[in-house]
């Protein structure tokens, strides 16, 4: 009976990079033949991009109108401290002299949210969708 003598060589398994280079070179015929089709069948539209030499907006924009909401409840327009009527009547006014103009509430943030509903509310009921809210 004969044994087979232990060689201290193992067989080392051998990765086989053919498939994978076949499908590499593969990928890359496919893109070069794309590349060259989609270059000759381009067609090309002439369009004029705007130019910012001017440097000033075709549509001036007003100037918001910002109400402040303090933590004592004070309302502010333009640093001037107002009650709710007399906000009211500022808001029209500022609508009527700016058509586009925009109505900001920037309230304390240690107000809670029900204070800033509060006043919110009566600002839409004047300025409508113009009104919004000022977060930090």
């Amino acid at each position: 009976m004969r044994f087979k003598a232990q060689s201290d060589k193992r067989d080392l398994p051998e990765i086989n990079l053919v498939p994978m280079m076949d499908v590499l070179m593969t990928i890359l015929v496919f893109f070069i033949i794309i590349s060259m089709t989609a270059e000759f069948n381009q067609q090309a539209v002439d369009i004029q991009l705007p130019s910012t030499e001017s440097g000033t907006s075709a549509v001036d924009q007003p100037e918001p109108l910002i109400v402040e909401l303090d933590p004592q409840q004070q309302l502010f327009v333009k640093g001037e401290p107002v009650d709710q009527a007399a906000m009211a009547q500022q808001i029209q006014q500022y609508l009527s002299d700016n058509p586009e103009g925009v109505i900001v509430l920037k309230a304390d943030y240690q107000l809670n949210y029900q204070q800033i509903v509060d006043v919110l509310g009566p600002m839409r009921d004047v300025g409508g969708a113009k009104v919004s809210l000022a977060i930090e």
